[in-house]
């Protein structure tokens, strides 16, 4: 057989080729394709209470349903979607469930979906202003609206010579605060003195503050996680506060930051902000107030005094992903002297120089964070903003936090549960007691108060109701007591999945115990 190939040969595979070689931003293969996915996505919340909430799958599942690499040829959306549904679905954690009740909410939205779209289909680098002018402005406009809404300090905006930044988790926030506070205080006291700064924060702050001391170069023996007790309701203490402080200054170290929060993980305590920035005023500490949650409740007026002294903070941050009903990721930032942040952050290649960014008259938001390049984030929060107005957003959040209280008072009525902390916004803190048994399964008497005991069948309690795939939730623990956290805020939950949830959780606790 000949090795010539035929002009007809050549010409079948040059149209093989073109065809898989099809235009990536085909128009119509664009429209075909993208309302199979809406379709798809569109079925799958309606169906999402069909589904285990937490994902059932054994560690590495994946791997042994795909194959060892990539596909040679052109496979269409059809297949790729029968195995996202086969395969992928799978393997999911369902945090849009209506029975989803763990860490806290990432709450979404129609409008914040398509605001997605519309950030993803325009596909910008909007680095600086010249890049993409209606995404820098847009972003302006959208944190002062945001600002506006929740009373914060005109300070705080940019109609106030502050100003606000999306970035994507409140880690890069606390980071980006830290880093300008760091170099501030050694542009005062010199370079070789940053061995000698200390941060402050509480047992109750985020370990993403940790993190951010970490990657900034603070000593990890000047980061101070100052105790909290129940009888403060888990809040750092001013007086605590000012002794640790005053005790580092006579080993000679530097107070440089303090991280406050408004709704702690681990129970949503409430740092009081004013004391806290008075103290932390007198040693010109800078002070970053963390909201990621319980910040978004604060566009609520009942809820905005929490928020009072915020004028005396350098910076303060929410996440509207978690619980405004815009998608993952969208950290909100507001700084009251933006240089803070320009000055550590900035950078000015040649390749980035043209006239807006020379006359100061723009925000080049890249000089506000780590990363050069940025996503148009600020699309989703107009989208959230304008399509549900702030009445329906306060509308929403109030009705959340009513099905948190309506858990609560299930729990309170039975006798063989109590609750842990306060409840503060939409999360409930509960715990079965060690006294609902007498007599435990192996014939061993189980004491009034015996921690240990209460915690390990805590621990059960919620590992059973996990693996059941009927509801999911988290735990967490403070001065030794091991506790379950009920945080409302799925856009898709109602009153219905609250009682069912508290049916269920009443199942396996009497299973536990061995209660028919």
């Amino acid at each position: 057989m000949s090795n010539i190939e035929t002009n007809q040969e050549i010409e079948g595979k040059s149209s093989n080729n073109k065809q898989e070689a099809m235009n990536p931003l085909n128009s119509d293969e664009f429209r075909r394709q993208a309302h199979m996915i809406v379709d798809f996505i569109a079925d799958y919340y309606q169906n999402i209470e069909k589904y285990p909430v937490l994902s059932q799958v054994e560690p590495g599942y994946l791997r042994n349903c795909l194959p060892n690499s990539a596909p040679s040829h052109p496979e269409s959306i059809e297949t790729i979607l029968q195995d996202v549904g086969k395969h992928i679905v799978p393997g999911i954690t369902h945090w849009q469930s209506p029975n989803y009740f763990a860490y806290f909410p990432s709450s979404g939205s129609i409008a914040s979906f398509l605001g997605e779209m519309l950030s993803t289909g325009f596909n910008v680098v909007g680095f600086n202003w010249m890049s993409s002018p209606a995404a820098t402005e847009l972003e302006s406009i959208v944190m002062d609206w945001l600002g506006q809404m929740l009373e914060l300090p005109s300070r705080f905006l940019f109609s106030g010579n502050g100003g606000g930044v999306i970035h994507g988790t409140t880690c890069e926030a606390i980071l980006c605060t830290l880093i300008a506070a760091r170099d501030q205080t050694l542009g005062r006291i010199g370079k070789s003195n940053i061995t000698k700064l200390v941060v402050y924060g509480s047992d109750q702050t985020h370990s993403a503050f940790q993190k951010a001391a970490k990657i900034a170069g603070i000593d990890p023996q000047n980061f101070r996680a100052i105790k909290t007790t129940k009888s403060t309701a888990f809040a750092l203490s001013p007086d605590l506060l000012r002794l640790s402080i005053r005790s580092d200054i006579e080993k000679g170290l530097i107070p440089l930051f303090l991280c406050a929060t408004i709704g702690t993980t681990a129970t949503t305590a409430i740092d009081p902000i004013r004391p806290l920035c008075n103290v932390a005023k007198e040693y010109s500490i800078w002070v970053h107030v963390d909201a990621a949650y319980a910040g978004n409740a604060c566009i609520c007026p009942e809820f905005q005094h929490f928020l009072d002294g915020l004028e005396e903070a350098n910076s303060f941050s929410l996440n509207a992903h978690k619980w405004l009903f815009t998608n993952l990721d969208c950290c909100c930032l507001w700084v009251k002297d933006p240089r803070g942040l320009t000055q550590s952050l900035s950078t000015n290649p040649e390749f980035l120089r043209n006239k807006a960014s020379d006359s100061a008259q723009v925000v080049d938001y890249k000089d506000w964070q780590i990363a050069l390049s940025r996503r148009f984030r600020s699309m989703k929060l107009w989208l959230v903003l304008r399509s549900y107005g702030v009445s329906n957003l306060r509308k929403f959040l109030r009705q959340h936090i009513e099905m948190a209280k309506l858990f609560e008072g299930l729990v309170m009525e039975d006798k063989r549960f109590e609750i842990v902390v306060p409840r503060n916004f939409a999360m409930v803190c509960f715990r079965i007691l060690a006294e609902a048994i007498e007599i435990g399964k192996n014939g061993v008497q189980i004491l009034p108060n015996h921690e240990t005991l209460a915690n390990e069948l805590n621990r059960k309690l919620l590992e059973s109701i996990n693996a059941s795939g009927c509801i999911y939730m988290s735990h967490a623990m403070v001065e030794g007591v091991y506790f379950i956290r009920f945080a409302v805020g799925a856009t898709l939950t109602e009153d219905r999945h609250v009682i069912m949830a508290w049916k269920v959780i009443k199942e396996h606790a009497n299973a536990i115990l061995g209660i028919p």
